[in-house]
């Protein structure tokens, strides 16, 4: 399965079962761990484990063994490794605590901000 196919499945089955602020990003440059980090959140623990446990299964059907989930239990953030995607499906309280997008987003900013401009 392409990088590509991967995200749209993701992205896909987010949608399905109403994933709140899903946000996708590029995190390449800046780690050798994973190409793209997907951000959602659920309404409630139970909203994140099935939000969690249908891509972990859509994800299956698809050929895509997920490395590692974990945070299934608690049900206020389940990480999904999927490779070259990690999803993270959080609470809302447990993602504006965290903050993982203002981190991984401004190290992109600072990232480009110190590119040499063409001339």
């Amino acid at each position: 399965m392409q990088i590509d196919d991967l995200i749209k499945l993701v992205e896909h089955e987010l949608d399905e079962l109403k994933a709140k602020d899903v946000v996708k990003i590029d995190v390449r440059e800046q780690t050798s761990v994973t190409d793209y980090m997907i951000i959602a959140s659920g309404t409630s623990s139970r909203h994140v484990s099935s939000l969690s446990d249908n891509l972990v299964e859509k994800a299956k059907a698809a050929g895509r063994q997920p490395l590692g989930v974990e945070g299934q239990d608690s049900g206020e953030w389940v990480l999904v490794d999927l490779g070259d995607v990690v999803v993270h499906i959080m609470q809302p309280a447990t993602r504006q605590f965290y903050d993982l997008e203002r981190l991984w987003q401004s190290a992109e900013s600072r990232r480009a901000q110190h590119q040499p401009t063409p001339e």
